[in-house]
């Protein structure tokens, strides 16, 4: 599948926040299911695309295949991250394009926003243990398990931690 990662566009707000929505309602990552108040945040990519960078991958057709917030550092919407460390957040991919690359193609762009950026050293992101298609893209792309980041945002919600060290580019 050919998939291209870009910006945004504001036209595609709802079509992201419905297919992120989708991805946590439907792999049961939300511990209230539709009535979690995560949703909404989940669903408000105009907020999202306000304060951080939204980037989305797209078939030939300009399709939205899914999506992920990317945080430089500093950026409000950093859980984790230290002032030397960008982060990224709330990647989804539709149910039907999981598996064609769309994942990764997004967290490589991640990657290749935060290695750009002067200063940042490493990027990070928080992750749910349930998440065993992500864990493998991030644990194919070298970024490791900092478990001594793990947190909780509410009390019956552990999130795990991953990190990956950049090298500058040759």
């Amino acid at each position: 599948m050919d998939i291209a990662i870009r910006p945004i566009g504001p036209a595609e707000h709802e079509i992201l926040g419905g297919i992120t929505a989708e991805a946590y309602l439907g792999d049961g990552l939300l511990d209230f299911g539709a009535d979690d108040p995560y949703l909404e945040r989940l669903r408000d990519v105009t907020r999202r695309a306000a304060e951080a960078e939204v980037l989305v991958a797209a078939d030939s057709r300009g399709r939205v295949l899914g999506g992920v917030t990317y945080a430089p550092p500093g950026n409000p919407w950093c859980d984790i991250a230290a002032a030397d460390e960008a982060e990224f957040r709330m990647l989804a991919v539709s149910r039907e394009a999981r598996g064609a690359g769309a994942g990764e193609a997004l967290v490589r762009a991640c990657i290749d926003r935060a290695r750009s950026t002067a200063g940042v050293r490493g990027i990070v992101l928080s992750t749910q243990a349930g998440m065993h298609g992500a864990h493998r893209i991030y644990r194919r792309l070298g970024f490791e398990r900092t478990p001594e980041r793990d947190w909780y945002p509410v009390p019956s919600v552990p999130l795990l931690t991953y990190r990956l060290e950049l090298r500058p580019m040759p």
